[in-house]
């Protein structure tokens, strides 16, 4: 078995806890040669750093499959998109601020992520997020006509609120929108068209690709769409037990190079 190549999640997959890639990682994957593509929630300059360390070129893939991009020597070359209707991105932005105003809300498009409040939850998204955002008033912002958004991130403080959020998100979704709790805190909406396994039959598409020449990396709920692309799963460690009986193979933890130690193990010709 030749693999052709790999795909992986970052967060709590690639990352480290504190969302820095450990040298480990970056020394396997650049030595073994195999391209890889990251397939991420995170925006394209939330994956920019880990980006140049790896000195990837291949397409790759934000907001969980709503943008599949190329980095280029000044900015990124967008190859297919998958954005979120502004009408409804208005209507959810004014329910969370009537009925949950607690909820940090925001949003993102290509380039840049939009807050109109600045918080500490906000700060910490910036630490580890790797993006400052920029201070917008959101009533004006979506009158634009060329605005393409392509998530609402909505930041709970309160689990029970978060339970509440949910539940009054799946009331409002008219069926085109794809809601994902990613953590105990956070929210995501994206389109329903956004999704990790639309963008590795993209890059398999395009580089003609058969499933057995393929490999993911991941842990989470959102991987598993993606895990079941692939002939080669390969599940963390530290992921959830529901995502866990969808892999191939079981690594090490985001903590102890499990991508590394995965593409050692599994994935290189003995």
């Amino acid at each position: 078995m030749t693999i052709k190549h790999i795909f992986s999640d970052m967060d709590g997959t690639l990352l480290q806890s504190d969302c820095t890639i450990s040298e480990k990682n970056v020394s396997v994957i650049k030595s073994s040669t195999i391209p890889l593509t990251l397939v991420s929630a995170r925006s394209p300059k939330q994956m920019l750093e880990v980006i140049d360390k790896l000195d990837l070129r291949e397409p790759q893939i934000a907001f969980n499959g709503g943008l599949i991009f190329q980095k280029g020597t000044q900015n990124i070359e967008i190859l297919n998109e998958d954005h979120l209707d502004i009408s409804e991105v208005s209507a959810i932005v004014d329910m969370v601020k009537r009925d949950f105003p607690k909820v940090n809300c925001s949003f993102f498009d290509a380039n840049d992520w939009y807050i109109e409040q600045a918080d500490q939850r906000t700060e910490k998204e910036a630490k580890f997020g790797g993006q400052n955002p920029t201070m917008a008033n959101f009533v004006s912002l979506l009158k634009q006509t060329d605005l393409k958004v392509y998530k609402i991130m909505l930041i709970v403080s309160d689990l029970q609120e978060m339970q509440g959020l949910i539940a009054e998100m799946n009331k409002f979704n008219p069926g085109n929108l794809n809601i994902k709790q990613s953590s105990a805190t956070y929210l995501e909406v994206t389109s329903t068209s956004a999704d990790k396994s639309k963008g590795v039959k993209y890059i398999q598409n395009l580089e003609n690709l058969d499933k057995q020449d393929m490999a993911a990396f991941g842990d989470g709920n959102n991987d598993v769409a993606m895990l079941k692309e692939v002939g080669t799963p390969i599940v963390m460690e530290n992921a959830l037990d529901g995502v866990k009986e969808y892999g191939k193979y079981l690594t090490k933890d985001n903590d102890s190079d499990g991508v590394a130690y995965g593409i050692s193990r599994y994935l290189l010709e003995k």
